[in-house]
């Protein structure tokens, strides 16, 4: 059986590239005629559990299982926050064969960092940790490649994107400006944007969340917040967003909307409600970043147990159209809270 072939690199992606806009996700239904190269290999990293590799696709692309950091040489059972100032160890899993070659092959992997959020532009906003090169892969199974992480910065809350490069297995789709729709396209990048969070009473933690717009024109984009299993203001938990009087201002320019927060402060605000926590419309400019600051704590008597809170920005993926382009998933940060 002959692997399948990958999706084509149409023109208009490559016109889209040089002009650093974002194209259209193209179908991965695009036939034999529209098809590129067919690649000797196909290595590829999960972006989510069940990923065979298959590119594009459509799902979230930061919470990759595939890539995790330990504090030791030796693989750690699950990733944890690295430890500031110290020599961290970040393990890549590479699978092979993907859907779109065979065989061994041989390439260079490397990790970047960036602060965690959204809208992540490539390559501005990513900071190289380091690369493993001449890196054998198996013509078949899981390949796991270790990377030192030197001199973690403060404050130890990072995005991690992992980058696979060889020759016999490029990139299906040119690499824009969009750090969402080059993951999704792309099964030699995987992205993992999840923090662990110890909640002690008394003791409130503060993590930076960014959001972004990596494009060429202004744009309004939302800010959303969910419990994924529903229990954490039932059990004391309380998260408060502390906008800033930058991100606050362009919030109030696109018509100061929120909905499930509260007021209490003259920047920050509470989350009441979790099924309709949300910003709307904030305002950013081209190529730029802005951060918040999100603060976990909990009220005096809190019940002890584990929930993980989601913060999504969600913005238009295209550019310079005539009508308004629909809000996509353009990351995010899994929160694994754990209440003391």
């Amino acid at each position: 059986m002959f692997p399948s072939t990958r999706p084509g690199r149409l023109t208009g992606l490559m016109v889209a590239a040089v002009a650093a806009l974002v194209a259209p996700l193209v179908s991965a239904s695009a036939s034999a005629a529209e098809s590129g190269i067919l690649a000797d290999t196909d290595v590829y990293i999960r972006d989510y559990v069940g990923d065979a590799g298959v590119e594009p696709h459509g799902n979230a692309v930061w919470t990759s299982p595939d890539i995790k950091v330990c504090p030791t040489a030796t693989e750690c059972a699950t990733s944890v926050n690295p430890e500031v100032g110290q020599t961290n160890y970040i393990f890549v899993k590479l699978n092979s064969p993907g859907p779109y070659g065979s065989g061994a092959d041989t390439g260079n992997l490397e990790v970047f960092r960036s602060t965690p959020g959204g809208g992540t532009g490539w390559i501005s906003d990513w900071t190289s940790i380091g690369a493993a090169f001449n890196v054998s892969v198996a013509a078949s199974g899981v390949t796991t490649v270790m990377i030192p992480w030197n001199g973690v910065p403060g404050p130890g809350h990072f995005c991690l994107l992992a980058r696979w490069e060889s020759a016999n297995d490029p990139m299906s789709f040119p690499e824009g400006v969009n750090t969402v729709l080059n993951t999704q396209r792309n099964n030699n990048l995987a992205w993992r944007n999840v923090d662990s969070v110890d909640l002690f009473a008394g003791k409130p933690e503060v993590r930076p969340y960014a959001i972004g717009n990596p494009g060429s024109v202004q744009i309004a984009t939302d800010l959303a917040f969910t419990d994924t299993r529903n229990g954490f203001l039932a059990s004391g938990g309380k998260l408060v967003v502390d906008l800033g009087p930058t991100v606050h201002s362009r919030w109030r320019e696109g018509g100061g909307r929120a909905t499930g927060v509260k007021q209490v402060g003259t920047y920050s605000f509470e989350i009441s409600d979790f099924r309709q926590a949300k910003f709307y419309g904030i305002r950013l400019a081209p190529r730029t970043r802005p951060e918040v600051k999100l603060v976990f704590s909990t009220t005096t008597a809190p019940r002890k147990g584990a929930h993980v809170i989601r913060v999504n920005q969600f913005a238009p993926l295209e550019n310079g159209q005539s009508a308004p382009a629909a809000l996509t998933d353009v990351g995010g940060v899994e929160y694994q809270v754990t209440i003391r």
